[in-house]
């Protein structure tokens, strides 16, 4: 026990000074894959660890209401020396997934099994080291601390499912440090582009992802990211800028893209801010997408996509049992999001705005952890966005209901991570 005590802070600290920052709260949660992070388990170790959530939600305007095991993830990993280790992480998405291509055995046609991570890690020395394999590049808040039990609310924050369209994942090499005489961290990394063919109408980029799954690769793109670790707090910017056309030079000719390995291209900048103190926690967040050549990949498929995108959220929360200093926790959060995934078109699709993509999300509940390890949640979403475009409505009142524009969901749910 004379030993444990500091060697589980060690751990700590070099756990969390290449992740993202977390609240007082939240540090004290260890998990297997954070120790072989910290490369505090012994050589040649394997270490099994995983998270998930559950949750059932209410929408008050549909009159609907869902269950669903949101998501279960394993980890295994191996350090094969200490300068090697390997990280998987294997998730399966709304439980079931029919393995006849039909979807009678999940009837909301949801369900996905998916490696989330897959990386060999390398040690160059104590402060930088590389990644190569499938991982989550360093953008936003919660792509790489995406555990249920280290954000607030039930479902992840819009922003970040939508705008910055986390869990994201590529196949690249990434490079990582930090510097000695500043508490700067910073990070560069490659990976495959995006598939402009398969971006949808309001649905960000998330679509073109690759995921490691025959991800094409003619095209590629450059992330990079810089932290500054400064008293109570954590400044954060980040970005992403690549190809989204990986055809090759002819099939893209034909369809009016450019490719090549930045071929119409998309960018991406992001910038956050953290903070914790005395049971007190606070975020920031913003975020823009440009994407110039938006209206050629509507020409080309068909897609009515966005030039620009936008998102921003901001959040405070408290731990109501932060005083008593036990291992139980119960934190209150209100955060305020508003994105817009169609804030400007351009050339032949003016007039094929969409105001119904410009949002705003009122979200408040609470988290009760009664170990750091397992979260109870509850929250309460309100959700506004502009009117409909008649311009795109194919089908309108009174065949179909009339849109509105107000709308609350409840959420309430579980998450776990070992």
């Amino acid at each position: 026990m004379k030993y444990t005590l500091p060697l589980l802070g060690l751990l700590l600290s070099a756990s969390t000074t290449f992740s993202q920052y977390r609240t007082q709260a939240q540090q004290l949660v260890m998990t297997n894959e954070d120790s072989l992070n910290a490369g505090g388990v012994q050589k040649n170790k394997t270490v099994i660890s995983g998270y998930g959530s559950a949750l059932y939600q209410k929408n008050f305007t549909l009159h609907q209401a869902t269950a669903a095991l949101d998501r279960a993830v394993l980890f295994v990993g191996h350090q094969f020396n200490a300068k090697i280790a390997f990280f998987s992480e294997l998730e399966v998405e709304n439980a079931v997934v029919a393995n006849d291509g039909s979807d009678e055995f999940r009837p909301n046609g949801k369900g996905n099994v998916a490696m989330e991570q897959a990386y060999l890690r390398f040690n160059l020395n104590p402060k930088q080291y590389i990644v190569a394999g499938l991982f989550t590049p360093r953008i936003g808040i919660v792509n790489e601390n995406h555990l249920p039990v280290n954000f607030n609310g039930v479902e992840r924050p819009i922003v970040e499912q939508e705008i910055i369209p986390t869990t994201w994942r590529e196949v690249g090499v990434g490079f990582y440090g930090s510097l000695n005489r500043l508490p700067l961290n910073y990070s560069i990394a490659v990976v495959n582009g995006l598939n402009s063919a398969n971006f949808e109408h309001g649905g960000g980029i998330g679509g073109g992802i690759g995921q490691g799954s025959v991800a094409l690769a003619n095209n590629l793109a450059v992330t990079g990211s810089l932290q500054y670790l400064v008293n109570n707090f954590k400044f954060q910017v980040s970005g992403y800028a690549g190809g989204t056309v990986g055809l090759s030079p002819h099939s893209a000719d034909s369809l009016g893209l450019n490719s090549g390995a930045f071929g119409t291209p998309v960018y991406l900048g992001e910038a956050d801010v953290q903070y914790s103190n005395n049971g007190f926690s606070a975020k920031a967040l913003g975020t823009y997408i440009s994407y110039p050549d938006a209206d050629k990949v509507y020409q080309a498929y068909g897609k009515n996509l966005a030039t620009g995108m936008y998102g921003a959220y901001a959040e405070l929360a408290y731990d109501l049992l932060y005083k008593r200093r036990k291992e139980d926790q119960l934190i209150v959060f209100a955060r305020g999001e508003m994105l817009n995934l169609n804030s400007s078109v351009a050339g032949i699709q003016k007039g094929l705005e969409d105001p119904t993509l410009k949002q705003t999300h009122i979200v408040a509940g609470l988290g009760y952890l009664p170990i750091p390890n397992v979260v109870i949640k509850a929250d309460v979403r309100l959700v506004h966005t502009g009117p409909q475009n008649s311009a795109l409505v194919i089908n309108p009142p009174p065949n179909a209901l009339p849109y509105k524009q107000n709308n609350s969901i409840l959420n309430i749910g579980i998450g776990y991570s070992f």
